[in-house]
C-alpha cells in the first residue's frame, strides 16, 4: 500500500470514526508522561532554571515518542509487509484529530438549535479554554468557529505535513517512508500535547512551558500558512465567498495574538462573511484580542456547520495536494 493511500485512509477513518475511547490513545499516554515528568522537573526556581527544566521535559518526551514509534515500527518491518502497513496506518489515523473536532462542534450547534443555552455553554467548553458561563448564542457560535478553524492546523494539516516531511527523510536513509511518516506525525503530536499542557502564559508555566510553546509555533508555521490557502480553495469549491476569504486572509492573518492561528481564522472569517476575534474572558480576566473580519456580521449557529464543511474540505485539499508531491518525488 502506497503512503498516499495510507494517508488518505487515515484521514477518512478519522472523519468517520474519530478517536476510539476504548483504545489506549498515544496522545493520552504522552500526556501522562508529561504529567509525570512535570512532577519531577517543575520547581519554584529562577526563570532561567524553569526554562531549562521545561526544555529537559521537552527533550525527553519528544525523544521517547520518536524512538518508541520508530523502534516499534522498525521491529515490525521484519514481519509481513501487511503487519507494518496496518500498524503505520493505525499510528497515522490516531495522529489526526479532525473527526472528534467536527462532532463536538456539531453538538454545540444542536444544543443551540434546541435553545438550551446552558448545555451549549458546556458543549463549547469542551472545545475552548476561555470562560463560557456568561456566553450568549453569538459568543458561543464565535468561540466554536474559532476553535474549529484554529484546530484544523493542530488536529489535521500539521500532523499530515510532518508525516510527509519525515517520510521523505526516511527515504533518504533507505527506511520505509511509512515508518518515517508515522514517526513524524507522532512526534508532532507530542510537541502539540506539551504546548497544550504547558503553553499557558500564567505564573506556573510562563517559563516552564516556554520551549514547548516556541517549538509548537515553529512546527505550525508552514502548515498554518498552507492551510489558509487550502481554506480559500475550499471556499471556492463549496460556493462560499472565496474573494472575501482572500481579502480577509491577507488583511487580518497577522492580527492574531498567535503567530499561526490568524491564518486559518482569517480565511474562514472571510469565506463565511463573519467577524471573529475581539474580547474574550480567560480565568475571569477579560482579554482584548484583535478583531478578524472587522465590519462583517456576527456569527450564528448555522456558521458552525458551514465551518465544519469548510474545514473537512480544506483538509482533503491539503492532503490530495500533498499526495501529488509524494507521487512525483517519493519513489
Amino acid at each position: 500500500m502506497s503512503l498516499s493511500i495510507q494517508l488518505i485512509l487515515a484521514l477518512i477513518l478519522d472523519v468517520i470514526i474519530g478517536d476510539p475511547r476504548w483504545f489506549p490513545h498515544p496522545v493520552r499516554i504522552i500526556g501522562k508522561l508529561c504529567h509525570w515528568l512535570e512532577k519531577i522537573f517543575w520547581r519554584p526556581i529562577h526563570p532561567v532554571g524553569q526554562k531549562l527544566s521545561g526544555a529537559a521535559v521537552f527533550a525527553i518526551v519528544t525523544s521517547v515518542t520518536g524512538l518508541v514509534t520508530w523502534g516499534s515500527l522498525t521491529a515490525l518491518d521484519g514481519l509481513q509487509t501487511m503487519v507494518l502497513t496496518v500498524a503505520a496506518l493505525l499510528v497515522l489515523y490516531l495522529s489526526i484529530a479532525g473527526g472528534d473536532l467536527v462532532r463536538h462542534s456539531k453538538n454545540v450547534y444542536q444544543t443551540l438549535q434546541s435553545n438550551d443555552i446552558y448545555r451549549a455553554r458546556n458543549a463549547v467548553a469542551l472545545l475552548v479554554g476561555r470562560d463560557t458561563d456568561t456566553m450568549d448564542r453569538t459568543t458561543i457560535s464565535k468561540a466554536c468557529v474559532e476553535s474549529v478553524s484554529e484546530n484544523l492546523v493542530d488536529g489535521i494539516t500539521a500532523p499530515l505535513f510532518w508525516a510527509i516531511l519525515f517520510a521523505f527523510g526516511a527515504a533518504v536513509f533507505s527506511s520505509p517512508p511509512m515508518i518515517g511518516a508515522a514517526t513524524g506525525a507522532m512526534m508532532y503530536k507530542a510537541i502539540n500535547t506539551m504546548d497544550s499542557m504547558f503553553g499557558y502564559k500564567n505564573k506556573r508555566y510562563i517559563d516552564f512551558g516556554y520551549v514547548p510553546a516556541v517549538v509548537d509555533d515553529l512546527f505550525n508555521f508552514l502548515p498554518a500558512r498552507i492551510t489558509g490557502v487550502c481554506i480559500i480553495s475550499a471556499a471556492y469549491l463549496l460556493g462560499y465567498d472565496s474573494r472575501q476569504a482572500v481579502r480577509i486572509f491577507f488583511q487580518d492573518r497577522l492580527k492574531s495574538t498567535s503567530p499561526n492561528s490568524g491564518h486559518p481564522e482569517s480565511a474562514v472569517a472571510g469565506a463565511l462573511g463573519i467577524q471573529l476575534g475581539g474580547p474574550a474572558s480567560y480565568f475571569g480576566e477579560l482579554i482584548e484580542k484583535p478583531v478578524i473580519g472587522h465590519g462583517l456580521r456576527p456569527p450564528n449557529a448555522a456558521d458552525i456547520l458551514k465551518c465544519n464543511r469548510l474545514v473537512i474540505s480544506s483538509a482533503f485539499i491539503f492532503l490530495l495536494s500533498s499526495c501529488v508531491v509524494i507521487v512525483l518525488f517519493l519513489k
